[in-house]
């Protein structure tokens, strides 16, 4: 399977402009062989444009993801349809009645909805986020060309148990559409690389590029094999990173290294 991370320029409350580089990357990454295209945390409004999160909230059927269903069928791809803010008074199984996700959805090659992933960990740390959002609960996998995929969102990757339970879920591949600023950079080199170590298994970790009015997303979309092993990776410019996955890759280093089945707690 070929993995494409759609690294986008994200322009600070443009969704119309930020949408359309969704869609326009969408389809250079399927004229390039892509079969799952991943985007970034919140790449319609930018993760640091806090104040505009109510104004541009939408439900699982408004017109972002309509769009890029649409970009699904038309190109023939799954698209992991980075994150919007999604407004959850629209939907009756969110975690709240109201309120508003910071939420992922899986679209297959047909542009149907396969699974949606709300954000479960919300950064408090001199952010915004955990006061304007609703913390998801549920962990959906996908069957996806051989690969029993899952989504994490960002700041999920500081938690190490979450990973654990997808691991115990079957997952094989973990899709991390993220917006990470350049003053942790070190640690967006580090964090995904671990899971993938820890867990035998690929991740794909998407982020944006761009300026907000105090922070940076510092780039660096990478994809690393079951054994921690770069792919692909990109500087901080917009840009499609491509690598080639192969589900068998997991099984074989799972069978030469089987450290999971090591596991006490």
């Amino acid at each position: 399977m070929r993995l494409a991370l759609a690294q986008l320029d994200v322009e600070p409350t443009d969704v119309r402009e930020n949408v359309e580089r969704a869609v326009s990357a969408v389809a250079d990454a399927a004229d390039r062989g892509a079969d799952l295209v991943v985007l970034p945390e919140l790449f319609t409004v930018g993760y640091f444009a806090f104040d505009s999160y109510a104004r541009t909230a939408e439900s699982l059927d408004g017109p972002t993801l309509t769009e890029l269903a649409e970009a699904a069928r038309d190109h023939e791809v799954g698209i992991v349809a980075g994150s919007i803010v999604e407004d959850l008074a629209t939907t009756s199984d969110g975690p709240a009645e109201e309120g508003l996700a910071n939420t992922s959805v899986f679209l297959d090659r047909a542009g149907e909805r396969r699974a949606v992933y709300r954000k479960r960990h919300l950064f408090g740390y001199d952010s915004a986020e955990s006061d304007l959002l609703v913390a998801g609960e549920s962990l959906p996998t996908v069957e996806f060309e051989g690969f029993t995929v899952a989504t994490t969102t960002c700041y999920d990757l500081r938690f190490p148990e979450l990973y654990r339970r997808l691991v115990d879920a079957g997952t094989t591949l973990v899709a991390v559409p993220s917006a990470w600023p350049y003053p942790r950079v070190e640690h967006w080199r580090l964090l995904p690389r671990a899971r993938a170590v820890e867990n035998l298994l690929y991740v794909g970790a998407a982020n944006g590029v761009g300026q907000f009015e105090d922070a940076r997303l510092c780039g660096r979309s990478t994809v690393f094999d079951p054994w921690g092993t770069t792919l692909a990776s990109s500087d901080d410019e917009g840009t499609v990173v491509l690598a080639d996955c192969d589900p068998e890759r997991v099984a074989s280093v799972r069978a030469e290294f089987p450290a999971l089945g090591d596991r006490r707690l």
